[in-house]
């Protein structure tokens, strides 16, 4: 039998599989299976070089994940589309493209979002505050700042993100990063639990999970939850 792990398409789903796992974008080879429309025991057998990867499920990873086809097979060192609407993305924009003023569409926070680290969320009147406006970015929308490393590589510290207030009971997207208040202020990326308290849970997960690992917080305590559109960063956008 030949060694199907010496196929670049083989290789590359290994890599794939081991970023959506690290992003927290499925749960194992169970998850991936079901997206793919396989069983467990097939994609353990690509990941262990026994066999290929079909064509079929092929075009469900690209649809399913936004991943670049070109980089399956071995054209692109890019794993993801660009600007695509990956649950471990999001898309980035220079902080120089602020359009400063009062009939600005983004109100600039009083409030920073620590990832990893607890903050009091203040109160002002929102007529006071700083406003901003970005080209093509419409809405009433809610900029705050990050600090902190706990979401590399996702969000840099000092980077702005663009959030949209999620109406109470709108639903929440697993694996989607969002700015979660309840005593503190954080940006994370959330998982909705279903059980344990009347109200539900929900996990909050760090991107650089290495050092910061998951913790649960009581639906009952969140205040609100922001919805990460957009960061604006300082740092080379590639």
């Amino acid at each position: 039998m030949g060694n199907f792990s010496d196929h670049i398409v083989n290789q590359r789903f290994s890599q794939v599989f081991q970023e959506l796992e690290k992003r927290n974008i499925i749960k194992g080879k169970s998850d991936i299976a079901k997206k793919l429309g396989t069983y467990n025991h097939v994609i353990n057998s690509i990941l262990k070089g026994q066999r290929n990867i079909t064509v079929d499920q092929l075009n469900k990873l690209f649809d399913h994940f936004s991943i670049n086809a070109n980089y399956l097979f071995g054209i692109s060192l890019q794993m993801f589309l660009p600007n695509a609407e990956i649950t471990g993305g999001i898309p980035a924009r220079d902080k120089e493209e602020r359009q400063f003023g009062r009939s600005g569409n983004i109100v600039l926070a009083p409030l920073r979002a620590l990832a990893g680290d607890a903050i009091n969320q203040e109160s002002n009147n929102n007529d006071n505050l700083p406003r901003f406006s970005i080209p093509g970015l419409d809405g009433n929308l809610i900029a705050v700042e990050i600090s902190g490393d706990s979401m590399l590589p996702t969000i840099t510290n000092g980077d702005l993100v663009i959030c949209e207030k999620l109406r109470r009971g709108a639903p929440i997207r697993d694996n989607h990063v969002y700015v979660v208040v309840t005593d503190v202020v954080v940006a994370k990326r959330v998982q909705q639990i279903k059980s344990g308290t009347p109200s539900g849970k929900l996990r909050l997960i760090s991107d650089n999970d290495v050092v910061y690992k998951p913790y649960e917080v009581d639906l009952e305590e969140v205040k609100q939850i922001l919805e990460v559109k957009c960061r604006l960063t300082s740092y080379a956008i590639s």
